[in-house]
């Protein structure tokens, strides 16, 4: 432990589960750390045996794509940072990795070289490390993880910054042909970014969506997009939920994490869930354009990547929209202002200004205001919502709302659709009119929130559960889900069985409230 500094992190050689493990952050803390833990070890797993690894507080994912042929020729084509993580699973990746000076990028590099012809490694390979970030990337100290022996999802970045084709050179070195280049010919052109598109519900704790892509579309225009959906097809249960790949070139850092921000907000899809709004969100965080960058940034920030930003143009969008789609006043897109829509004078008041209100839902937040055609010649909505009124001008699939500031809007079937910054909302005229006729959030049912197969049931009829409890687990796409007690109480229904196959939105249990 002394040899190699502290903090360190004493394990069990045969342990599991976090049993067996301690931290170390001092000399004087070892000792009774060390016993403890083979006491726990032994205990739990018939051997005290342990060993010592360095803890590191700041961790990077860096990884080294390499290539080997079958004519002994291995080469790297750099280094890529995985860095932005959540529950260990890679969300952005980048390549080079932000902060590697040359000197330590050809330690490292020739490391996962050297590691690749150690077993004479034939076709594409990645060599995994974990840095300690708390002082810069450091040759000594950036150690070897583990090797992934295939192409990795996140390759088209080192794709885009050395304009190689990585598929291409995987069928060639199987044909038995030579690499197509050498180690001089590889260099480095600007920065590329890759965010992993899931079908999963930020807003409920990042729970898998799944269903019918209705509304799909993807930045083409401004991006390079890998994906194996298309609008129309079906997200179902049973695979992993990324759907999709957007990557982007610059020729430097911040330019491309702006790129890749603008890119995964202009993503639009419904009615699945997707994490676009959450991605652009992690683009355009300074401490990410900065490069301050570690596998706990996003864990630190949880709340404020998560949280949909207060925007209440959109509340003006959502009543203009209203306003239009129900054919009051002359389209912003329409021939003039005297269209021969019978509707046009709707709101009109004889040497008096025209006054309509308007009530629609915003997600489920009911607007109430008014929307009238603008009344000096130009196509729009001046719309008066909280005392303040504004020009808004609706397009075919767009929605002037400011100076600039544009929310893109669609249609899908009885709900109109506004997509901002990655971020779906629905707007709902008809569920305005019935505001306040649905079924308490709170009554104590715990739903199926997606089709899934139920693992394991945890209580039964009339046992007395308290707030946060878990009740049963559920498994959907290759995950597992707990289901817990909305508030202390009894299980007054049960109908999940382990085993089960459900479907969304099924009444699983539901509590009566503990009576003291």
């Amino acid at each position: 432990a002394d040899a190699i500094g502290y903090p360190v992190l004493i394990k069990a050689v045969a342990g599991g589960g976090g049993k067996g493990m301690r931290k170390v952050l001092e000399a004087g803390e070892f000792a009774a750390a060390l016993a403890s833990c083979q006491r726990e070890a032994s205990a739990s797993f018939g051997d005290q045996k342990v060993l010592i690894e360095k803890y590191v507080t700041r961790p990077r994912h860096i990884e080294v794509q390499v290539f080997g042929d079958s004519h002994g020729n291995v080469v790297h084509l750099f280094e890529r940072d995985c860095s932005l993580q959540r529950r260990h699973q890679k969300v952005i990746e980048e390549a080079p990795a932000p902060g590697m000076d040359e000197a330590t990028r050809a330690v490292v590099c020739e490391a996962a070289v050297k590691a690749a012809r150690a077993v004479n490694y034939e076709g594409a390979g990645t060599i995994e490390f974990i840095a300690d970030a708390s002082d810069g990337l450091k040759a000594d100290r950036i150690w070897f993880m583990e090797m992934n022996t295939r192409l990795q999802v996140e390759h088209p970045v080192t794709e885009m910054i050395t304009g190689q084709d990585l598929v291409e050179w995987q069928l060639r070195v199987a044909s038995g042909e030579p690499l197509p280049l050498t180690q001089d010919d590889l260099k480095i052109d600007g920065w590329a970014m890759e965010a992993r598109l899931y079908a999963e519900n930020p807003a409920t704790g990042f729970l898998p969506s799944t269903g019918r892509l209705a509304h799909f579309e993807l930045p083409e225009d401004i991006a390079r997009i890998d994906s194996a959906v298309e609008e129309g097809g079906e997200v179902s249960p049973f695979y992993d939920p990324m759907i999709a790949k957007i990557i982007v070139h610059a020729e430097d850092r911040e330019t491309a994490a702006h790129r890749l921000a603008q890119a995964c907000g202009a993503v639009q899809v419904w009615p699945v869930k997707v994490n676009a709004g959450f991605l652009a969100r992690c683009a355009a965080h300074p401490d990410f354009v900065a490069g301050d960058v570690d596998t706990g940034f996003i864990e630190r920030r949880l709340d404020q990547l998560v949280a949909l930003p207060a925007r209440p143009e959109l509340k003006l969008a959502a009543l203009a929209l209203t306003a239009e789609e129900a054919g009051y006043g002359p389209h912003s897109y329409s021939d003039g202002p005297w269209s021969t829509d019978p509707d046009g004078i709707y709101g009109f008041r004889l040497n008096a200004p025209p006054r309509a209100s308007h009530t629609t839902t915003l997600n489920g937040l009911r607007l109430a205001g008014e929307a009238v055609t603008a009344q000096d010649g130009e196509h729009g909505w001046d719309v008066g919502l909280g005392g303040q009124t504004r020009r808004v001008r609706v397009g075919r699939d767009s929605i002037e709302v400011g100076k600039g500031r544009t929310v893109q809007y669609a249609h899908s079937g009885d709900v109109l659709l506004l997509f901002d910054a990655g971020d779906c909302l629905v707007v709902d005229p008809n569920a305005a009119h019935d505001f306040g006729g649905g079924a308490d959030a709170s009554d104590g049912s715990v739903l199926s929130p997606m089709p899934g197969k139920i693992v394991s049931v945890s209580v039964k009829a009339g046992d007395r559960v308290t707030k946060g409890q878990t009740l049963l687990v559920l498994e959907a796409m290759k995950m597992e889900h707990a289901l817990t007690a909305p508030f202390d109480g009894v299980i007054a229904e049960l109908s999940a069985v382990a085993g089960g196959q459900v479907s969304e939105g099924v009444v699983l249990a539901k509590l009566e409230a503990a009576h003291a």
